[in-house]
């Protein structure tokens, strides 16, 4: 896709100054009036490059929509928890308000304390990873303001629901979301403009957007940006409810007995890198090598990927694995067994329960925060190490000791188990099930293995 990042750009530039999203004709159009390009080639960059999403239908027409992983740093702005001071933050330092286009510090005498800068060194870093440098100021804005979640309010459902001008919101006129028609922001309202919920922002729900500090022109825009949000997370929620992204560790083991019926993917390791490049998940070569580099937590690159925006040359990238170790019994093989780590005082990676450089251990151990995490993707655990009590969250991986208000990042990373570790397994699985004339884990007959079969490490 490198070959076309100019086309590329200029269609996100063309996107973003059309509210985010435009008919697939009329950005065609558009872009030959910018570059030279054939039918073949924008269609291939239309269905090939992530940064754009296809909608509708042969009867309603093709849209394009504008999006990125990109977001702003939720820790940034927030006085009450020090900002943010990792140092390889992932995500873009700006003022949110900046972005609402009306912060009352950038305008006046008082400069404002966050910043106001684009371009500054980290944030056009950042930019130019995702070639979206190229971008002005309200291009950029719009395109976060539909991609990032945390930066507006949400449809009210409720509203939606019922009779009456607020149907079924308690709330009414103090809402904190949006009152608006969820069938004109999915764009298939029957009524028009005889309907009776609003199909542009009203006056409540215009007063809260200004007291979160929208400007006029970001709130004109709301409704086209709710659409284009709509169809962002549906396409999300697609992906996310395909069955097939978890191994069969049954298959993985020796023989799956659903065979092609089977609801998990098929494949002779226990993790499985994959890129998409816009049409399906394709397997990514040196996959060996790739898993190696993500079990250590030190390294956040491997082969052109980079694991925290789980990008390769702005293509997703993700990773399928087996079902994780604690879910299973111990004598379950090539199961997943995922390790925590805390950043150390110099800069390493410890793992939870470890011994650290001066043989200190946590109160906790990996399998104890698996557990948890698998349990509540939300929850706070509380450590103890020493003296000293700290609380670890899975929301944004940090353990924090409020009583010295300082944070550690913390990650999350798999053992690393290579090809050959993976087929002496197998050899050994298959020989003790053999020699013991037993169905057991991995077997053609049953899907669950019965105690007596040996742990094999």
């Amino acid at each position: 896709m490198s070959e076309y990042s100019r086309e590329v750009q200029l269609a996100t530039s063309l996107l973003c100054s059309s509210s985010g999203s435009m008919e697939l004709l009329q950005l065609h159009r558009k872009l030959l009036q910018r570059v030279d390009i054939t039918v073949q080639e924008f269609r291939f960059i239309v269905q090939k490059c992530p940064r754009f999403l296809l909608v509708g239908g042969p009867a309603a027409g093709l849209t394009v929509v504008a999006q990125t992983s990109l977001r702003l740093c939720g820790r940034y702005g927030r006085e009450e928890s020090g900002g943010c001071s990792q140092e390889d933050c992932p995500h873009l330092h700006l003022c949110k308000f900046f972005i609402y286009g009306n912060c009352r510090f950038g305008k006046g005498r008082k400069p404002c304390k966050f910043s106001h800068d684009i371009r500054s060194g980290r944030n056009f870093d950042l930019l130019r990873e995702c070639t979206l440098h190229d971008l002005n100021e309200e291009q950029l804005f719009l395109l976060l303001l539909q991609n990032d979640p945390a930066l507006l309010p949400e449809v009210c459902l409720h509203y939606n629901k019922g009779c009456g001008p607020h149907g079924n919101c308690t709330f009414r006129e103090s809402c904190t979301k949006v009152h608006l028609c969820q069938h004109f922001v999915q764009g298939d309202c029957m009524f028009g403009s005889k309907c009776k919920r609003q199909h542009a922002i009203d006056q409540e729900s215009r007063r809260m957007l200004e007291e979160r500090g929208l400007s006029a022109d970001v709130i004109h825009e709301l409704p086209f940006i709710y659409r284009n949000i709509h169809h962002l997370t549906a396409a999300v929620a697609t992906d996310q409810t395909d069955e097939r992204t978890e191994i069969c560790l049954h298959f993985t083991r020796n023989s799956c007995r659903f065979q092609n019926e089977c609801r998990r993917v098929h494949f002779h390791l226990p993790y499985k890198w994959e890129v998409f490049d816009g049409f399906t998940w394709m397997d990514l070569p040196h996959m060996e090598d790739i898993e190696q580099d993500f079990c250590d937590p030190s390294k956040m690159h491997s082969c052109g990927i980079n694991f925290v925006t789980m990008t390769q040359e702005s293509q997703p990238v993700r990773r399928l694995s087996t079902v994780s170790s604690v879910t299973k019994p111990p004598h379950y093989v090539l199961t997943t067994e995922w390790l925590w780590y805390y950043k150390g005082d110099h800069g390493d990676w410890v793992e939870y329960g470890q011994p650290d450089e001066k043989q200190r251990t946590t109160s906790v151990t990996s399998r104890t925060l698996e557990e948890a995490f698998l349990c509540d993707r939300t929850a706070e655990v509380k450590v103890v190490k020493g003296r000293r009590e700290y609380v670890v969250s899975f929301t944004d991986m940090y353990q924090r000791n409020h009583k010295h208000n300082t944070k550690r990042r913390i990650c999350r990373r798999p053992r690393f188990v290579s090809v050959a570790q993976v087929q002496n397994q197998k050899t050994t699985l298959n020989l003790v099930l053999g020699l013991s004339g037993q169905t057991g884990p991995g077997s053609p007959d049953r899907h669950d293995g019965p105690d007596t079969v040996p742990y094999l490490s």
